[in-house]
């Protein structure tokens, strides 16, 4: 057996961290492309 898999750093669940990570980009795309909408709106 492989003596990291025995005593890991992070003993948390890796599911919560891909929805952290999942969450944090998406709303971080949904940001850049509503200031984009906003800005091709205003500048009609």
């Amino acid at each position: 057996m492989n003596e990291f898999e025995k005593d890991p750093q992070a003993k948390n669940n890796d599911v919560v961290d891909s929805i952290k990570g999942f969450g944090f980009s998406f709303i971080f795309f949904v940001l850049v492309f509503a200031i984009g909408s906003a800005i091709s709106v205003i500048g009609q």
